[in-house]
């Protein structure tokens, strides 16, 4: 892929960003109204739970997580850091391509189930839970960037000399 103009690069980062921080904020809040479906006393509440987490199942899982997919491979397609260079940006690739999977073929389907029922069980506290622990560590490892370059990393670094360029360049 081109490498991105500075502005263009810009833009999408901010993007990516945002998305990202709200599919964090998203599960955060499906985890909050899981854990009250769960342990509400009174069936009204636990049906008004399973009820809003089926609006930000069937209106926002799917464009939150496709968007940080999306947003991300274009930033690491169109800039130096690349997509297979460095281990960080391939396991934030593979993690965020693993749970976007997980969100639309397991996540939503098990909110649909829930609040057809209008009730939670214990998995629909459990899979937000894991899936906000995911997003603070890829969140951390984008902003750590651990781990160095993956072989193919390095040996495009010996033959086109773009140590220097790509380790001083911040995403």
């Amino acid at each position: 892929m081109k490498p991105l103009k500075r502005s263009t690069r810009r833009s999408v980062l901010v993007a990516h960003v945002a998305v990202s921080v709200s599919w964090l904020g998203l599960t955060v809040g499906l985890l909050a109204l899981g854990l009250t479906a769960l342990l509400a006393q009174d069936a009204t509440a636990a049906q008004a739970a399973t009820r809003a987490m089926k609006v930000f199942a069937d209106w926002l899982i799917v464009p939150v997580a496709l968007l940080s997919l999306v947003s991300g491979l274009v930033l690491a397609l169109g800039t130096p850091w690349g997509l297979a260079r460095h281990r960080w940006v391939w396991t934030k690739f593979w993690l965020t391509s693993i749970a976007t999977a997980l969100s639309v073929f397991s996540l939503r389907p098990g909110i649909n189930e829930a609040a057809a029922r209008g009730a939670a069980d214990v998995d629909l506290v459990i899979a937000p839970a894991v899936a906000t622990a995911t997003y603070f560590f890829i969140t951390a490892i984008s902003v750590l960037k651990p781990w160095g370059p993956t072989r193919r990393g390095r040996r495009l670094r010996m033959t086109t000399g773009t140590a220097a360029r790509a380790d001083t360049h911040v995403s």
